[in-house]
């Protein structure tokens, strides 16, 4: 049987890597002006959803995981009215993205199952746990991106 942590590694940062590529799939046609625009009148932006999958992983991956120093800010994800550019947004996400990714590739056999706790997380106890419930909310919210981006891109017609 192969060793199985550097297939975890490989399978799950190739995950990450590929949520990356259908945001940026989704978000080409968006103007910065479309990504900040709420097509209903309930829910978000694309703009305010990146912003908080990538705050929720560098908060839940490089802050707990990576020790990255980052100190998150969750209301301001929703509430931002900067409109920062498109290309700033997708940046940051994608910094993001390669930092997961970075991480997951640097984890021992051993760091899957090492213990990880946080009180909004509490059925999340190991590392591995933590890498597939973030890598769950990053897909969720890329389906929320999916029905905004068809959305806006048909009202634009």
């Amino acid at each position: 049987m192969p060793e199985l942590a550097p297939i975890i590694a490989d399978t799950l940062a190739a995950y990450y890597e590929g949520v990356r590529d259908s945001v940026h799939e989704l978000v080409a046609p968006i103007s910065t002006e479309q990504l900040w625009r709420k097509p209903y009148p309930y829910g978000n932006s694309i703009g305010h959803l990146l912003l908080h999958v990538t705050g929720n992983l560098n908060n839940y991956i490089g802050a707990r995981i990576a020790k990255t120093g980052y100190v998150r800010n969750r209301p301001l994800e929703f509430s931002d009215a900067s409109k920062r550019p498109k290309e700033q947004v997708l940046a940051d996400f994608d910094g993001a993205i390669s930092m997961v990714a970075a991480t997951i590739r640097n984890q021992s056999a051993e760091d899957w199952a090492a213990s990880y706790s946080d009180p909004t997380e509490p059925h999340t106890t190991t590392r591995f746990g933590a890498f597939m419930r973030m890598a769950a909310h990053a897909y969720h919210h890329t389906g929320q991106i999916i029905y905004l981006s068809k959305e806006l891109t048909r009202s634009a017609s």
